[in-house]
């Protein structure tokens, strides 16, 4: 079974990655025309409620890096496969908010969403369980998005198909 398949069939786990993980796997088209610059596939998985669009690149299943574009023409890769966004997403789901990606913005976020969800680290527990995936630290997860998107995303550059005009990056350098 899929692990998009295994999050459908798992109240706990969809309704975590619904939010906060603001990952909605009933997806429709971005709000316009892109294409990779390297000319390589993109597929959309799913969406967030702010009207983003998460994409898979490349040929293949979930294993395939996964890149974020935002409604405002930003754009980042965010992971290397559908279970490391996951497990981002169980660590660190307002990640949005790091964009220097370190500890202290987290932290602060965290904050913010504490106060709306008291319950989010059970919450956060119980997705993870059902889905057998093990919740990095912050740290963690923050180091490894900076590889992905600072590192690797360099490579998957996001162009509006028709004026060719390139997202700009969403994460900067520490």
């Amino acid at each position: 079974m899929s692990l998009i398949d295994r999050i459908r069939a798992n109240d706990a786990a969809l309704d975590f990655l619904l939010w906060p993980g603001d990952l909605n796997l009933d997806h429709y088209p971005h709000g316009e025309a892109v294409v990779l610059a390297s000319g390589e596939v993109l597929e959309e998985f799913a969406k967030d409620g702010a009207g983003g669009t998460f994409f898979f690149c490349g040929d293949g299943g979930e294993e395939r890096p996964v890149l974020y574009a935002d409604s405002e023409g930003g754009s980042a890769l965010l992971a290397v496969g559908l279970p490391e966004l996951v497990r981002l997403l169980l660590a660190v789901p307002w990640w949005r908010d790091c964009t220097r990606l370190t500890e202290a913005e987290a932290a602060e976020a965290a904050e913010d969403y504490l106060e709306d969800e008291p319950d989010l680290y059970a919450d956060r527990d119980a997705a993870a369980a059902a889905l057998g995936l093990e919740v990095p630290s912050v740290a963690e997860a923050l180091a490894r998005l900076g590889e992905v998107a600072i590192g690797l995303g360099g490579r998957y550059v996001l162009l509006n198909a028709e004026e060719g005009n390139a997202y700009e990056p969403l994460f900067s350098p520490r």
